[in-house]
């Protein structure tokens, strides 16, 4: 590089508010399938068709009167059918003019979030392992992220939590039911949550539940149902994971209408209107599809892929709900886990995604996340492939 050009490549880093942020570990590792043709278990998006319902909706539509845009908060029958869910499924009334917002994804209403109420110097509690969107966010608004690292099962440390409380506290992100690691909140939890709160009536809550309709042994309690954090709580969630649509990119926001009417001021600046046709066929999908049965139907890949793999040397972690599965591989090799994660595509064609890149810290515990959201038969494939190394 000429003088010149490093003089420009540096001063233009220096204005960068993320410097520290390369391409992900899921971009690297489903390239890295790609060019060895491996079964792709890292990212999460199904690999299977989409319900033929919706399928028959949106070629209907696709000529109907819809292509303009919705109105910014989101098209109004689409907040009538998931107030209705909400209602239905929590218990909880929401009101679709002041207390919710159609987002371009979670990811989007996540980042809305952050940056309406986020300030220079902020902190913001993110749990570790945690998804990769939270921290750039965070620094986005020139906040400061502090990572609190989950107990080794990967369920809450509330000790660290409280420790972690600061005057400079904004916020607590909670990602349940949890990715990467497929664990959800208890009752116990969340009541340990409200005893720490309490004390801390400045911090706000953001809930990400984007995969609430997808757990399994036991039921997903979502903020919608906490009256003790209710007020102060913002809830994220899309329709990407629960109707295999993640490409549709439409997600939600509830929220207090205080706070929700400081977000709309934001996100009507970031996206203002959310793609309309996604809008209309999953408005129209709602009147049809049972949530119940898209947990029974993950459950039931959760069940088949756990069996398949069950004699291999992998030691299956628990799985409460999303659509991945965490493995150790403690007795296949002492390597870190970023590098195996690659031997595994190279040498025996089965992609996943390493643990370590979701802490702060890369704690590597030499676990895995596979994706169990395939077809049958890509499962079966993958699984020959696991129970021979």
């Amino acid at each position: 590089m000429k003088k010149l050009e490093r003089v420009y490549f540096l001063y233009f880093c220096s204005m960068s508010k993320l410097p520290n942020i390369t391409t992900s570990i899921f971009s690297v590792m489903s390239q890295l399938a790609n060019e060895h043709g491996a079964i792709n278990l890292s990212q999460g998006f199904p690999n299977f068709p989409e319900d033929e319902r919706l399928l028959q909706i949106s070629e209907r539509i696709i000529r109907e009167n819809i292509h303009q845009y919705t109105p910014m908060a989101g098209l109004p029958s689409l907040l009538e059918k998931i107030a209705n869910q909400t209602l239905k499924q929590y218990g909880r009334k929401v009101n679709i003019t002041t207390e919710m917002l159609i987002t371009a994804g979670a990811t989007q209403g996540v980042f809305t979030a952050i940056n309406t109420f986020v300030n220079q110097d902020d902190e913001v509690l993110i749990l570790d392992p945690s998804y990769d969107s939270y921290e750039p966010s965070v620094l986005v608004a020139g906040g400061k992220p502090v990572r609190v690292s989950l107990n080794d099962d990967y369920t809450p440390n509330f000790n660290r939590i409280e420790n972690a409380i600061s005057a400079k506290t904004k916020m607590i992100v909670i990602n349940n039911p949890h990715n990467p690691t497929g664990r959800i909140w208890t009752e116990q939890d969340f009541e340990a949550l409200e005893t720490i709160l309490e004390k801390h009536p400045q911090i706000l809550i953001l809930g990400d539940e984007v995969y609430e309709y997808i757990t399994f042994s036991q039921p997903h309690i979502s903020f919608n149902t906490r009256l003790k954090l209710i007020d102060r709580t913002i809830i994220a969630s899309s329709f990407g994971k629960s109707l295999h649509v993640t490409g549709w990119k439409v997600g939600y926001l509830i929220a207090p209408e205080n706070l929700m009417f400081e977000m709309k001021k934001v996100h009507q600046f970031l996206v203002f209107s959310v793609n309309s046709f996604s809008q209309h066929a999953i408005s129209e999908y709602l009147d049809v599809v049972d949530f119940s049965e898209v947990s029974k139907m993950y459950q039931r890949k959760r069940d088949l892929f756990q069996n398949l793999i069950k004699d291999s040397r992998f030691e299956l972690m628990p799985c409460d709900g999303t659509y991945f599965q965490v493995v150790n591989y403690n007795q296949i090799s002492n390597k870190n886990d970023v590098d195996f994660a690659k031997e595994l595509i190279v040498n025996h064609g089965v992609a996943s995604i390493p643990i370590s890149v979701f802490y702060n810290d890369a704690t590597d515990r030499h676990m895995l996340r596979f994706c169990f959201a395939k077809t049958d038969e890509t499962l079966m494939v993958a699984a020959e492939k696991l129970n021979k190394i």
